[in-house]
């Protein structure tokens, strides 16, 4: 044999055994026994013994030392149980479309798989679900699970996005257990409330907090929220805010986060007043679709610039900047530069606020402003019209001297070839404000300027602040005259102005 060969066989022999030895001797230490070198003697030689233990059988307190958070606890468990059986998850399905610009410069379309999952709650014994318009927008199949597990097709009634309200219908004849919409204007700050939901979709989730705050508004064409310590998070959207005696005074719409892309509770959620949701629901049942009041406005807080501009000097009040051509405001006449201190004798502290007694106001309801203008006060009515419908008292003419009607207004908005949608919550809170394109038509007058995604601020010089006023003011002045168009693109603001409808010789 090698000599070579011989010697690293004799190394790897001395490392072998020199190996065994000490890991035999870390066991023997280890154990204090020499068995224990033997492999399996332990398991052979010795028998586990039971160890002596007692386990306390005394609780620390009795109930009757913590009676009231013994009553407080199984209250808490029975209203549960009194308000779980009406809420409901919702799984969504759908398919959509993004446009596609192809090396050869052709549009090409790609349809894509979505899905989404949130909350809802049953608020008649027929099977009508209230939930958030962002939980089933773009959907083509909803699904809702009740308590208990089971599952039924649901369909979409009618929606309200600016409020962000959906409702449903389960689809099933059978008799359902609902909850009954409590009155908000009595809600209190440091009331307590359950949050009922399906976070994560892990269904059936119930968390208890207080009322932190109300009158809280996230955008200026979003109505007062409540906010709420209750936990919230995705996938309660929809779900209802309940008080102690099981009402709905709130449904479940957004939370804060500093984290965009990965939102998690941070103690601050929202939800839409439980008056606000009856009103657009009933609305919904009864005509399909909700309805709003509307002056033809745009105001502006009372900043100290604004104050120094006018010289106004008083406390409450909000400022008139522009007056829509042919709206109720302008025949009631309500002028730029006004300052409404009042609506039907309640002071006016905000724009918002004023925007929010204008929009739950009743279509066709006269109502009194008090005005001051140029150091003057005076009263004026005005008729509340509905937002979004025809609210001129003259119809616009077109360049040929005729007057514009629905059947025009269509044509017109037709050849423009804009679609465009209301701004969610969660994207008001993003700090949009305007109206978002989903759609410009090929053959339309704004291609070329217009393009899916911009975020339309103005027509006009004028702020638009839902998808109906952008419509009504975009019918009006292309029916006469260019449009002029201040959008946000890519973060960066455009003015693009558009051709009038051209007319017939």
């Amino acid at each position: 044999m090698n000599p070579a060969f011989r010697r690293i066989l004799a190394l790897l022999a001395v490392f072998a055994i020199t190996y065994g030895l000490i890991s035999t001797l870390r066991t023997w230490r280890s154990t204090g026994d020499w068995r224990s070198m033997i492999p399996g003697s332990l398991k052979h030689s010795e028998q586990f013994k039971p160890e002596s233990f007692t386990l306390p059988e005394k609780a620390p307190l009795d109930l009757g030392g913590v009676e009231l958070l013994s009553r407080l606890n199984d209250e808490y468990a029975k209203l549960t149980e009194a308000v779980v059986p009406s809420v409901v998850s919702i799984d969504t399905a759908g398919v959509r479309s993004e446009q596609l610009l192809d090396i050869w410069g052709q549009i090409r379309v790609r349809d894509y798989p979505t899905q989404g999952q949130g909350s809802g709650a049953i608020v008649t014994p027929q099977g009508h679900v209230v939930t958030n318009h962002h939980v089933i927008a773009g959907q083509q199949k909803i699904q809702v699970t009740l308590h208990g597990g089971k599952t039924y097709s649901a369909k979409l009634i009618g929606e309200d996005s600016l409020l962000d309200i959906a409702v449903l219908k389960i689809d099933s004849n059978e008799t359902f257990t609902p909850l009954k919409m409590g009155d908000s204007s009595q809600t209190k700050v440091g009331q307590i409330v359950l949050a009922l939901g399906n976070p994560f979709g892990l269904g059936e989730t119930v968390t208890q907090g207080i009322i932190s705050a109300k009158e809280r508004s996230i955008s200026d064409s979003q109505r007062d929220l409540f906010q709420t310590d209750a936990a919230i998070n995705p996938g309660n959207s929809g779900g209802p805010l309940v008080n102690l005696r099981g009402e709905i005074i709130g449904i479940n719409v957004a939370i804060f986060s500093p984290d965009k892309q990965n939102p998690g509770f941070q103690g601050v959620g929202f939800s839409i007043p439980s008056n606000d949701v009856k009103d657009a629901l009933l609305e919904i049942l009864e005509r399909g679709r909700p309805v709003r009041g509307f002056l033809g406005l745009q105001m502006r807080d009372l900043d100290p610039a604004v104050r120094n501009a006018l010289g106004y000097e008083e406390e409450f009040g909000a400022a008139v900047i522009g007056v829509s051509p042919r709206s109720p405001a302008q025949t009631a006449g309500l002028e730029a530069l006004d300052v409404v201190q009042s609506l039907n004798h309640e002071k006016i502290r905000s724009a918002t606020q004023l925007f929010s007694l204008i929009q739950r106001a009743k279509v066709g309801e006269v109502i009194d402003l008090e005005i001051w203008r140029k150091g003057q006060s005076m009263t004026v009515k005005a008729t509340i019209a509905e937002s979004g419908a025809a609210t001129a008292t003259t119809p616009p003419k077109t360049k040929s001297g005729s007057q514009t009607n629905e059947a025009n207004r269509d044509e017109i908005l037709k050849a423009m070839g804009i679609k465009v949608r209301d701004a969610s919550v969660a994207e008001r809170m993003r700090g949009y404000r305007g109206v978002i394109v989903t759609d410009v038509s090929p053959a339309g007058l704004a291609t070329g300027q217009v393009e899916p995604g911009d975020l339309i601020i103005a027509v006009n010089n004028s702020r638009v602040n839902s998808a109906s006023e952008f419509l009504s003011e975009l019918a009006t002045s292309a029916a006469v005259e260019d449009t002029v168009l201040h959008l946000i693109r890519d973060g960066q603001v455009l003015r693009v102005t558009l051709p009038a409808l051209p007319q017939p010789e």
